[in-house]
């Protein structure tokens, strides 16, 4: 679960950065590199981006409310 949370969050701040050039420079990253925004190419970025945000939404429902981000580590005693 932890991969996934950083994999979504990595997605999202893909698609948040591709709106904020889209916004303030008037490119589409995503179109640009797959030649247009209707190609089969970004169709599939735009889809997993959009199951991320859902993932980050729905994650911390799942796990009582604690979204993580790093594995389980235990404590270790100092002799």
């Amino acid at each position: 679960m932890v991969i996934a949370n950083i994999i979504s969050y990595i997605l999202v701040l893909t698609g948040a950065l591709n709106w904020g050039m889209y916004g303030i420079f008037d490119f589409n990253l995503v179109s640009s590199i797959f030649g247009g925004a209707r190609s089969t190419g970004a169709i599939v970025v735009y889809s997993l981006i959009a199951l991320a945000a859902i993932w980050l939404i729905v994650s911390p429902i799942i796990t009582n409310g604690m979204l993580k981000l790093q594995g389980n580590r235990e404590a270790r005693e100092v002799a």
